[in-house]
């Protein structure tokens, strides 16, 4: 399935496997989220199912890395939440099959922020949105759990 950016329509692939091909934008990889709370925020591990996807999001987060992160979940191509993980440090890696963004506070009131985020990304999603993370308002993957 591809996808527009912010806000925009969902419609068919391109034909390469494991990217997410939106009309009229750049190709998006493909990828299943996993979010877990760490202490002091969270966690976001971003896994891609092919190497051309793996090595797009690796060579997007490497660019983008230390600006600030978002998350915006979407259903049926509409924008329904985002959270934009500006009240904590983010610190990005690279894992086999993709990155994984660590978003901490030493700041009590913001790592409760990043976790109850955490929460509201996992709910989302459960319930069927298609999430997109975002690194400097730059899509670096889409997908679901």
């Amino acid at each position: 399935m591809g996808m527009m950016g912010m806000g925009g329509a969902t419609g068919m692939g391109q034909g390469m496997p494991g990217v997410m091909a939106p009309p009229g934008m750049m190709m998006v990889p493909k990828c299943t989220f996993k979010m877990e709370k760490v202490t002091g925020g969270m966690k976001i591990t971003c896994s891609c199912s092919d190497t051309m996807a793996t090595t797009t999001v690796q060579s997007l987060c490497s660019m983008l890395a230390g600006g600030m992160c978002s998350c915006c979940c979407m259903m049926n191509g509409m924008m329904v939440g985002c959270c934009n993980l500006c009240m904590g440090m983010c610190k990005c890696e690279m894992t086999k099959d993709g990155c994984s963004v660590t978003c901490t506070s030493g700041d009590k009131e913001c790592a409760g922020m990043l976790a109850g985020c955490c929460d509201y990304l996992n709910t989302m999603m459960k319930c069927g949105c298609t999430c997109c993370m975002m690194m400097n308002q730059m899509p670096v993957c889409c997908g679901t759990m």
